[in-house]
């Protein structure tokens, strides 16, 4: 499923539109109280379960970046994966694994953060991606953007060239897309919801 010319250039007239933001969301399931009292859950797995809605999602995030040739998509564990290797095929992109610690085998990096309702490491081989790569990141979700943000740090060790972000659902209200942008990272959200 590559992005074409024509069919990215029509993904980026209707990503802005909030017709498809609410048809994506329309697909998201929201589970209450998980995995703690008071947070609203987004699961993504009933959209990428949906064959129109996996389409939707990928052609998006496709046609945001694909101006922006990224040799490399990495995906952050585990949600990211779905829509990141998706995306690095349409692309023509490697894929690149970020990974909570302890899950990769060869040598890596690590980086230690703080979650919205707990703390974790974060951690990419030390090979994955070449100095001066051009990369997109890509998760399910953008809350507090602590796993974005240590995403970023790694990949800054590694002297690669980010070129986006990319999420699904944000929530704005959390504060994450905004310390990514504050970062100078350009971000692109299919998806918004209020509250956690």
């Amino acid at each position: 499923a590559r992005c074409d010319r024509r069919q990215g250039d029509l993904a980026v007239s209707v990503v802005r539109d909030r017709a498809l933001s609410a048809k994506i969301a329309g697909y998201i399931r929201t589970i209450p109280d998980y995995p703690q009292p008071g947070i609203q859950f987004r699961d993504i797995s009933t959209l990428a379960g949906h064959p129109d809605g996996l389409r939707l999602a990928i052609d998006g995030i496709c046609a945001a970046f694909r101006s922006d040739q990224p040799h490399r998509v990495a995906g952050i564990e585990a949600r990211g994966f779905v829509p990141g290797g998706a995306v690095a095929v349409a692309l023509g992109a490697g894929f690149t694994l970020i990974r909570k610690g302890g899950k990769l085998p060869a040598e890596t990096l690590s980086v230690d953060y703080e979650l919205e309702y707990g703390s974790e490491t974060m951690e990419i081989h030390r090979d994955a991606v070449r100095p001066g790569d051009r990369v997109l990141v890509i998760d399910d979700l953008i809350a507090t953007g602590g796993t974005i943000l240590a995403a970023l740090d790694l990949l800054a060790q590694l002297e690669a060239n980010v070129v986006g972000v990319a999420a699904i659902v944000d929530l704005p209200e959390l504060g994450g897309s905004r310390k990514i942008r504050d970062r100078g990272v350009k971000v692109i959200a299919l998806a918004e919801f209020a509250g956690e």
